[in-house]
């Protein structure tokens, strides 16, 4: 038997790049037209953080909510749990994610999308970046466009959207509601590497940028 250092992250994958990308094709047949309601779902959180009006944090927080709650279930849980035991331990934590934002929108005065400094502002940009840019991802890496990650159905865009937002808010909970979509970002993007996939620099990168957009805050105190 092999020593465990000697194995590489590759020998850990259970399933194929063909069996993980197809996953996508499903929940998008299975989904559509949903897919236009979540993408509108994800404009309206972001002109909701930009032009903050009355009640914008608990609406933004109740979307957001909303839409971790149906990823976990109907892709992490009913899908991509069947290729992967370890999701099955993963998908409750979209649940718990839905349950922080809940509790954080409607707590009086603990979500707000006040944030106009440097990090807010890049956060707006991540956030435009998975909703609009991530879906064309198979156009740039040569995939059929039936695989498409789209927010609100997919979970990387999900996360990438919602940590962008979460860069523009203030509030008791908002320290707590970034480890979770980082921590997936992290799991998705070793995973897409371990497929030898050239999109796993993209997950990484947007959890790279919100760690070091918030180090920058940090300092700047």
């Amino acid at each position: 038997m092999s020593e465990w250092w000697t194995y590489r992250l590759e020998d850990f994958l259970l399933f194929s790049p063909r069996v993980y990308w197809r996953l996508f094709e499903l929940n998008n047949a299975a989904s559509w037209p949903l897919h236009l309601l979540t993408l509108a779902a994800g404009l309206a959180i972001v002109l909701l953080a930009l032009r903050r009006p009355p009640g914008h944090g608990l609406w933004v927080a109740f979307i957001l909510a909303a839409l971790f709650a149906f990823v976990g279930w109907s892709f992490l849980w009913s899908r991509y749990a069947a290729i992967n035991w370890a999701i099955a331990y993963v998908a409750p934590a979209f649940g718990l994610q839905a349950l922080l934002l809940a509790i954080g929108g409607a707590a009086r005065g603990s979500l707000a999308f006040d944030r106009r400094d440097i990090a807010g502002r890049l956060g707006l940009l991540i956030a435009v970046v998975g909703l609009v840019v991530y879906p064309l991802m198979p156009l740039l890496f040569g995939r059929p466009w039936s695989s498409a990650e789209v927010f609100g159905i997919a979970p990387d865009p999900t996360a990438i959207v919602a940590l962008g937002v979460l860069l523009a808010a203030s509030g008791g909970l908002v320290p707590l509601l970034f480890a979770i979509p980082l921590l997936w970002l992290l799991l998705s993007g070793l995973t897409l590497h371990a497929m030898g996939d050239s999109q796993a620099w993209l997950p990484l990168l947007a959890a790279a940028i919100t760690v070091a957009a918030l180090a920058l805050r940090r300092i700047a105190r």
